[in-house]
């Protein structure tokens, strides 16, 4: 058994392995302060055939023992994972995945489960690096160390791994994480704080994440270094390359002019079936899998070539620029309040609705329980993307934009006491072609001016891309769905005219430096405003009344010592007013009625 300690932040982080789940490829037991989190790594010895993605799976469980209770669910046993453990597994698959090669196609599973919380730090940080050193000590081939810190903001101060409380209440909560030479992704929100602020709280994360880092390091040497074993990779040989170049480049240089998704889409179809049934005629030993692989290898080189030598991207744009964006409000009758947000092919239509306390959501976790009166789903259906498919529950993309979203419009929200109404905002994506989590804050924003919620101030949000072969760099805003898919970094930021509200960045090489991420956050900056501007031409400022089908909230303050009065016995009276008066009626211990 190993055990290694290290001060990080206010507590102590330690890492135990050769104790618990020995049969794992590799198990590390992470404790910081009273929070504990079991870390267990497997990849599979078999590849999977057919797929054209890395099979990289992350769970993240939390369970109620953990805390000291007893789930309150039918059963009694933990519930499927609520929102919280989703977006924590987002963040680490987030960090994890980029390290490995997209072409392997042995399953790995990482598997974080929270033995202990002391219900004050949050375990996604430690799960985080629990991971990686669970990967490091095992003979599965990663290229880590990684660490992972929360940068809070209190009193004007950054905080390493803020406690919950801190970070709901503070200016910042910021998920960072990172190798010794560069930071792999970024998650979380700010109160509208400048961009070079959000810069220096991620430079101060990263000093930290490099001790973690070399703690690890430590951990691997004292463990012993283990023999890495191979994993098998999808590929091609080098004749059937050359076969697949010589007679598919210029149709993928042709695709890479077009501007419509489906137009392009269809284009590349149309080249595969043309080439890939005569070269299977010649061998038939290749297989359409190794034709698929070598035709987007060659459409990557392309994309990236025209944006880094010719600076032409797909839809003719400059690296700059913005697509064009058109904003609409009020389209809905009845609902409150409503927004249409189009940005070239990315479509979102938002719609806000008022309720009362009683629709506030509950949330339930480690920590225990809290009410949260704002509200944002994202819906991503098939037919935005052009595509059938099963319809089920929110997936991780569903949740996880949402989050992104709701991160973003959080600081602008009034007070409860200034607007005692719950608020639901549903982003529907209507058609998708890039960053419709960015597109989901502008029309939630207008929504919610439509409204009638007074928010104190419109957010817009831009995504921008990376395209990086040595020493050339491409910053690009804006991106499409395919400059995503080719490119090197997804870097969604969020904000006011004023500073930054929600920020998410996650990279497919080994780390961006802070002068590419300098360079992203101002480029930013510029497109939000240009956003903003749109935005203003279709409303811009809440309106001064909600809509007459929501629901109006009077609060009256009575004796605490009149509340049996109000209520009655076995709340008879509370009962007929309300039956009466076609009304709900909530009495708050503190002697406030809400109808």
């Amino acid at each position: 058994m190993e055990k290694l300690e290290l001060k990080i932040g206010r507590s102590t982080l330690s890492l135990e392995t050769g104790r618990l789940a020995k049969q794992a490829d590799g198990a590390v037991l992470v404790q910081y302060a009273d929070t504990v989190v079991l870390v267990t790594a497997v990849a599979s010895k078999e590849t999977s055939e057919h797929l054209d993605f890395f099979p990289l799976t992350v769970e993240y469980r939390e369970r109620a023992y953990a805390g000291g209770r007893i789930p309150d669910v039918y059963g009694r046993r933990e519930p499927r994972p609520g929102t919280g453990e989703t977006l924590n597994a987002r963040m680490i698959d987030h960090c994890i995945r980029p390290l490995f090669s997209k072409d392997i196609r042995n399953e790995l599973q990482i598997m974080a489960t929270i033995l202990a919380s002391d219900r004050t730090n949050p375990p996604a940080a430690i799960a985080m690096i629990g991971a990686s050193a669970a990967l490091c000590i095992s003979d599965i081939p990663f290229p880590g160390p990684v660490g992972a810190v929360v940068v809070g903001k209190i009193d004007g101060e950054f905080v390493i791994n803020p406690t919950y409380e801190e970070e709901r209440e503070g200016d910042l909560d910021l998920f960072v994480t990172g190798t010794k030479d560069a930071v792999m992704s970024i998650e979380g929100r700010a109160n509208v704080i400048p961009e070079a602020e959000l810069i220096e709280a991620i430079g101060f994360a990263h000093n930290e994440i490099k001790k973690i880092v070399e703690l690890q390091e430590e951990l691997v040497s004292r463990c012993g270094s283990k023999e890495k074993r191979e994993f098998n990779m999808v590929g091609a040989s080098e004749a059937l390359e050359e076969k697949v170049r010589a007679v598919a480049t210029d149709g993928i240089v042709k695709s890479t002019r077009i501007v419509d998704k489906l137009e392009r889409e269809k284009c590349l179809n149309d080249l595969k079936d043309d080439i890939t049934a005569p070269i299977i005629a010649e061998d038939e030993e290749i297989s359409e899998d190794e034709v698929a692989y070598v035709l987007s290898k060659i459409e990557k080189e392309e994309t990236r070539r025209a944006i880094l030598s010719e600076n032409r991207r797909v839809d003719g744009r400059g690296l700059t620029d913005l697509r064009p964006i058109t904003c609409e409000v009020g389209l809905l009758p009845r609902t409150h309040g409503s927004a249409l947000f189009t940005r070239g092919q990315t479509q979102s239509l938002c719609v806000t609705t008022l309720g009362i306390s009683g629709d506030e959501e509950m949330i339930k976790n480690i920590e225990g329980k809290r009410t949260q009166s704002f509200m944002l789903h994202y819906n991503f259906p098939p037919y935005s993307v052009g595509e059938v498919r099963r319809i089920m529950g929110p997936g991780r993309r569903e949740i996880g934009h949402g989050a992104l979203a709701l991160r973003a419009l959080e600081p602008v929200m009034p007070d409860d006491e200034d607007f005692p109404y719950a608020v639901r905002v549903v982003s529907e994506i209507l058609e998708s072609n890039g960053s419709s989590s960015m597109a989901s804050v502008c029309g939630a924003s207008m929504a919610l001016m439509d409204a009638g919620v007074p928010i104190k101030t419109a957010v817009a949000g831009v995504g921008l891309g990376l395209i990086k072969e040595g020493d050339q760099i491409a910053i690009i805003t804006d991106m499409l769905g395919v400059e995503d898919a080719l490119g090197d970094m997804d870097f969604k930021i969020a904000g006011t005219r004023d500073g930054v509200t929600s920020v998410q960045m996650d990279i497919k090489i080994s780390g961006v430096t802070r002068e590419i991420m300098e360079r992203a956050v101002m480029q930013s900056r510029e497109a939000r405003m240009k956003v903003l501007d749109k935005m203003d031409e279709a409303i811009a400022e809440p309106r001064d009344d909600i809509s007459t089908y929501a629901p109006r909230i009077i609060t009256i303050e009575i004796p605490v010592d009149k509340i049996r009065d109000i209520i009655g016995p076995g709340g008879k009276i509370i009962r007929g007013m309300q039956d009466e008066f076609d009304v709900q009626i909530e009495v708050e211990n503190w002697g406030k009625r809400r109808a």
